[in-house]
Protein backbone atom coordinates (compact mmCIF):
# COMPACT_ATOMS: atom_id res chain seq x y z
CA UNK A 1 0.00 0.00 0.00
CA UNK A 2 1.13 3.53 -0.74
CA UNK A 3 -0.14 6.91 0.42
CA UNK A 4 0.08 10.23 -1.41
CA UNK A 5 -0.77 13.80 -0.44
CA UNK A 6 -1.99 16.47 -2.84
CA UNK A 7 -2.67 20.19 -2.65
CA UNK A 8 -3.87 22.80 -5.12
CA UNK A 9 -5.07 26.39 -5.04
CA UNK A 10 -6.45 28.72 -7.72
CA UNK A 11 -7.63 32.34 -7.59
CA UNK A 12 -11.29 33.20 -8.12
CA UNK A 13 -11.97 35.43 -11.13
CA UNK A 14 -14.95 36.84 -13.02
CA UNK A 15 -16.05 35.25 -16.28
CA UNK A 16 -15.22 31.60 -15.61
CA UNK A 17 -17.42 28.76 -14.39
CA UNK A 18 -16.71 27.28 -10.97
CA UNK A 19 -15.93 23.59 -11.41
CA UNK A 20 -15.25 21.44 -8.35
CA UNK A 21 -15.16 17.66 -8.43
CA UNK A 22 -16.41 17.81 -12.01
CA UNK A 23 -19.55 19.71 -10.92
CA UNK A 24 -20.40 23.16 -12.28
CA UNK A 25 -21.28 24.96 -9.06
CA UNK A 26 -23.53 28.01 -9.51
CA UNK A 27 -21.50 31.02 -8.39
CA UNK A 28 -20.64 34.47 -9.72
CA UNK A 29 -16.95 33.65 -10.14
CA UNK A 30 -14.84 30.70 -11.21
CA UNK A 31 -11.30 29.51 -10.78
CA UNK A 32 -8.55 30.76 -13.04
CA UNK A 33 -6.29 28.17 -14.65
CA UNK A 34 -5.15 26.59 -17.90
CA UNK A 35 -7.59 23.66 -17.64
CA UNK A 36 -11.02 23.93 -16.00
CA UNK A 37 -9.02 24.77 -12.81
CA UNK A 38 -10.81 22.15 -10.69
CA UNK A 39 -8.72 22.43 -7.50
CA UNK A 40 -10.37 19.42 -5.91
CA UNK A 41 -9.53 17.07 -8.76
CA UNK A 42 -6.06 18.58 -9.15
CA UNK A 43 -5.29 17.86 -5.49
CA UNK A 44 -6.54 14.28 -5.93
CA UNK A 45 -4.41 13.84 -9.06
CA UNK A 46 -1.32 15.03 -7.19
CA UNK A 47 -2.10 12.69 -4.29
CA UNK A 48 -2.41 9.72 -6.66
CA UNK A 49 0.71 10.63 -8.61
CA UNK A 50 2.60 11.13 -5.36
CA UNK A 51 1.52 7.74 -4.02
CA UNK A 52 2.94 6.11 -7.16
CA UNK A 53 6.07 8.35 -7.10
CA UNK A 54 5.14 9.77 -10.52
CA UNK A 55 5.94 13.41 -9.69
CA UNK A 56 3.08 15.93 -10.09
CA UNK A 57 0.25 17.09 -12.31
CA UNK A 58 2.38 19.72 -14.08
CA UNK A 59 4.86 17.05 -15.16
CA UNK A 60 2.18 15.06 -16.98
CA UNK A 61 -0.21 17.84 -18.03
CA UNK A 62 1.84 21.05 -18.34
CA UNK A 63 0.00 24.37 -18.53
CA UNK A 64 2.24 25.30 -21.44
CA UNK A 65 0.68 22.59 -23.63
CA UNK A 66 -2.29 23.88 -25.67
CA UNK A 67 -3.96 20.43 -25.68
CA UNK A 68 -4.81 20.94 -22.01
CA UNK A 69 -6.36 24.41 -22.45
CA UNK A 70 -9.83 24.25 -20.87
CA UNK A 71 -9.70 20.45 -20.53
CA UNK A 72 -11.91 18.70 -17.99
CA UNK A 73 -9.92 17.73 -14.92
CA UNK A 74 -12.12 14.64 -14.62
CA UNK A 75 -10.67 13.51 -17.97
CA UNK A 76 -7.16 14.08 -16.59
CA UNK A 77 -8.11 12.04 -13.50
CA UNK A 78 -9.18 9.18 -15.77
CA UNK A 79 -5.80 9.37 -17.54
CA UNK A 80 -3.97 9.24 -14.21
CA UNK A 81 -6.03 6.21 -13.18
CA UNK A 82 -5.02 4.50 -16.45
CA UNK A 83 -1.35 5.26 -15.68
CA UNK A 84 -1.73 3.72 -12.24
CA UNK A 85 -3.41 0.62 -13.66
CA UNK A 86 -0.59 0.19 -16.18
CA UNK A 87 1.82 0.11 -13.24
CA UNK A 88 -0.33 -2.44 -11.42
CA UNK A 89 -1.94 -0.10 -8.89
CA UNK A 90 -5.57 0.28 -7.91
CA UNK A 91 -7.09 3.11 -5.91
CA UNK A 92 -8.31 2.08 -2.48
CA UNK A 93 -9.69 5.40 -1.26
CA UNK A 94 -9.58 9.18 -1.53
CA UNK A 95 -10.07 11.69 1.28
CA UNK A 96 -10.22 15.34 0.22
CA UNK A 97 -11.08 18.71 1.71
CA UNK A 98 -12.06 21.86 -0.19
CA UNK A 99 -11.32 25.19 1.53
CA UNK A 100 -13.70 27.95 0.43
CA UNK A 101 -15.54 30.73 2.21
CA UNK A 102 -18.27 30.55 -0.40
CA UNK A 103 -20.27 29.18 -2.06
CA UNK A 104 -21.68 26.57 0.28
CA UNK A 105 -20.73 23.22 -1.23
CA UNK A 106 -22.77 20.73 0.83
CA UNK A 107 -25.51 20.36 -1.83
CA UNK A 108 -22.89 19.29 -4.42
CA UNK A 109 -20.68 16.93 -2.38
CA UNK A 110 -22.38 13.65 -3.35
CA UNK A 111 -22.27 14.52 -7.06
CA UNK A 112 -18.56 15.34 -6.70
CA UNK A 113 -17.97 12.00 -4.97
CA UNK A 114 -19.82 10.19 -7.77
CA UNK A 115 -17.81 11.95 -10.49
CA UNK A 116 -14.51 11.18 -8.78
CA UNK A 117 -15.49 7.57 -8.07
CA UNK A 118 -16.64 7.05 -11.67
CA UNK A 119 -13.38 8.47 -13.03
CA UNK A 120 -11.37 6.14 -10.81
CA UNK A 121 -13.60 3.08 -11.18
CA UNK A 122 -14.30 2.93 -7.44
CA UNK A 123 -17.44 3.11 -5.32
CA UNK A 124 -18.72 6.36 -3.84
CA UNK A 125 -18.04 4.85 -0.39
CA UNK A 126 -14.32 5.00 -1.25
CA UNK A 127 -14.41 8.76 -1.90
CA UNK A 128 -14.66 11.32 0.88
CA UNK A 129 -15.07 15.01 0.06
CA UNK A 130 -15.44 17.61 2.78
CA UNK A 131 -15.87 21.38 2.60
CA UNK A 132 -14.44 23.79 5.16
CA UNK A 133 -14.03 27.54 5.47
CA UNK A 134 -10.92 29.40 6.57
CA UNK A 135 -12.87 31.29 9.26
CA UNK A 136 -12.33 34.52 7.29
CA UNK A 137 -8.54 34.23 7.63
CA UNK A 138 -6.03 34.91 4.84
CA UNK A 139 -6.60 35.01 1.08
CA UNK A 140 -9.00 32.06 1.27
CA UNK A 141 -10.95 33.75 4.04
CA UNK A 142 -11.22 36.92 1.96
CA UNK A 143 -12.74 34.88 -0.87
CA UNK A 144 -9.81 35.44 -3.22
CA UNK A 145 -9.39 31.77 -4.07
CA UNK A 146 -10.24 28.17 -3.32
CA UNK A 147 -7.84 25.44 -2.20
CA UNK A 148 -8.03 21.69 -1.74
CA UNK A 149 -6.06 19.01 0.11
CA UNK A 150 -6.26 15.31 -0.74
CA UNK A 151 -4.89 12.01 0.51
CA UNK A 152 -4.93 8.89 -1.65
CA UNK A 153 -4.30 5.28 -0.79
CA UNK A 154 -3.29 2.97 -3.63
CA UNK A 155 -2.37 -0.70 -3.62
CA UNK A 156 -0.60 -3.10 -5.97
CA UNK A 157 -3.15 -5.37 -7.64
Amino acid sequence: MRIGIGYDVHPLVEGRPLVLGGVKVPFGRGLWGHSDADVLVHAIIDALLGAAALRDIGTHFPDTDPQYKGISSILLLKRVNAMLQELGFKVENIDATVLAEEPKLAPFIDEMRCNIGDALGIMIEQVSVKAKTSASLGFLGRGEGIAAHAVALIERQ
